[in-house]
């Protein structure tokens, strides 16, 4: 079975450490579209540089 994920959008909340960040990193790698969420801001945007820059998204 191929689960072709490349395109899709997933929302991932907690996205700024742990499980969430882990999740959509893997998402990001996998090619899929993200909209991300957390708590705190600052972190958050960290995150969204960090995989911006490192998957070139």
């Amino acid at each position: 079975m191929s689960l072709e994920l490349k395109g899709k959008t997933a929302i991932v909340t907690g996205a700024s450490r742990g499980i969430g960040k882990a999740l959509a990193c893997t998402a990001a790698s996998l090619g899929i579209n993200l909209v991300i969420g957390a708590r705190t801001e600052g972190p958050l945007k960290e995150t969204a540089e960090e995989i911006a820059k490192k998957f070139k998204v």
